[in-house]
């Protein structure tokens, strides 16, 4: 069965949340199923290694994993308008795959989540396009057709899911938000659905 990889990394909990959204998504699509996965921390003096898997949520992600997907949906927190260094560690591991085209011609998405509500969500959401156009793939985005977007009064944009935490990380994932990270890993889902039947 193809597998959308839904890989992410999360500090608070909310961008593990959605990633579960997204996942939900994708196995709302007949056929597709979702592999999720994880980026380890870093830090900046790098003495001490993480362990080869965490205590608890979702398996680290490995280059295999980019190789056996047939989309990638892709989330992280917001860091000054930029995804967060874990993410960014991870991406920058992947020349061999660049190399050899093996993202080319896959679907991907993105999803993010912010303390504010003009916290850099959509420069976020961007900055993770960047490395995977350069891999080649399919930017998925969320169409004005979907009706949560329109009234959305918190996270979500055409660039893909999002979600508004606040300061203290105190606001519950809206019902619009919920509804359109589940919107994002079905579309991804589907059109990879669509290129696995006619490449």
């Amino acid at each position: 069965m193809p597998e959308i990889l839904v890989l992410y990394y999360s500090r608070n909990g909310k961008t593990a949340q959605l990633a579960r959204l997204v996942a939900r998504g994708v196995e709302e699509v007949d056929g597709m199923k979702a592999r999720l996965r994880s980026v380890p921390p870093v830090a900046p003096i790098t003495e001490v290694t993480a362990s080869p898997e965490p205590d608890e949520g979702a398996p680290y992600a490995t280059l295999d994993d980019l190789r056996d997907c047939a989309g990638l949906v892709m989330g992280s927190p917001t860091r000054f308008g930029n995804m967060a260094a874990p993410l960014k560690h991870f991406l920058d591991s992947t020349v061999t795959e660049w190399i050899s085209g093996t993202l080319a011609g896959k679907p991907a998405g993105v999803f993010t989540s912010t303390s504010t509500q003009h916290g850099g969500q959509e420069t976020t959401l961007v900055s993770m396009m960047l490395p995977l156009l350069h891999h080649g793939m399919l930017i998925v985005g969320i169409p004005y057709t979907e009706a949560a977007l329109n009234r959305t009064t918190g996270g979500g944009s055409p660039y893909g899911a999002s979600h508004v935490s606040g300061t203290s990380d105190q606001h519950a994932i809206s019902e619009d938000e919920r509804l359109l990270s589940r919107v994002l890993g079905r579309r991804v889902a589907d059109v990879a659905k669509r290129l696995e039947r006619d490449p």
